[in-house]
């Protein structure tokens, strides 16, 4: 099953929270917040949406950072996603 975003809406997969110590213990992400960052996983086609036209200006494959309470969880073929607007996405990673 494949994920189809409307309007202006990403499907992101969070990026794992892994962190490293200098002496190079990995400890787990579950004990810490989520990050927020993601990998856009795809882009809706934008158009007009509330009366304004909105240009798409991430894509496939990007990095992006997204705000803390944005968007919508969505589990599908044991996979998490979150489905945002693209204007809860704050930058993209270059």
């Amino acid at each position: 099953m494949k994920l189809a975003p409307l309007g202006d809406r990403v499907v992101l997969k969070q990026l794992e929270a892994e962190e490293t110590t200098k002496s190079g213990i990995v400890l787990p992400g579950q004990s810490k917040e989520k990050p927020q960052q993601a990998e856009v996983i795809a882009v809706g086609p934008g158009g007009v949406v509330d009366g304004k036209e909105i240009k798409m200006e991430v894509k496939v494959g990007d990095q992006v950072i997204y705000s803390k309470y944005a968007g919508t969880e969505v589990k599908l073929d044991e996979e998490e996603y979150i489905i945002v607007r693209q204007n809860d996405i704050l930058a993209i990673i270059q």
